[in-house]
């Protein structure tokens, strides 16, 4: 794990990031949410600099876990995120970015990354299979 006096210093206005937790490997969860319908479209991962960009430029940029680099959505598929509004969760701990999406939000030409494999849909019967129970014990 990183120290915080080994992290270089955060391109981040010092208020935000004092308060951002980040996980071991420097990163946050971004989710990405449709501004005018509530559509959470997908989820991504930000260092301070790819907040920073995203902050100041007013398109998502993201860190690529796989690729070890920036990404600005868009600048290869043309389906962009134009930025509307950040926000921290209460534990500071995730980020909401809430875009006007441009086209499709995932990879494989989806809109959305959540509508492939759906696990549970409040509209089918799941009579019992225990989906009911949600909450008992809790």
């Amino acid at each position: 794990m990183t120290s915080s006096s080994s992290r270089p210093p955060s391109p981040l206005a010092p208020e935000i990031a004092a308060r951002l937790k980040r996980g071991a490997d420097g990163l946050v969860p971004a989710i990405a949410q449709q501004y005018d319908t509530g559509e959470v479209l997908m989820l991504g991962w930000m260092d301070d600099e790819a907040l920073h960009r995203t902050l100041t430029t007013g398109r998502c940029t993201y860190w690529s876990r796989s690729r070890r680099e920036y990404w600005v959505k868009g600048d290869t598929s043309g389906h962009y995120q134009w930025v509307k509004s950040v926000a921290l969760d209460c534990d500071a701990d995730t980020v909401l970015v809430k875009v006007d999406q441009v086209g499709a939000a995932c990879h494989t030409g989806a809109r959305t990354c959540f509508d492939a494999d759906v696990l549970l849909d409040g509209d089918s019967d799941h009579a019992g299979d225990g989906a009911g129970d949600r909450g008992a014990g809790q």
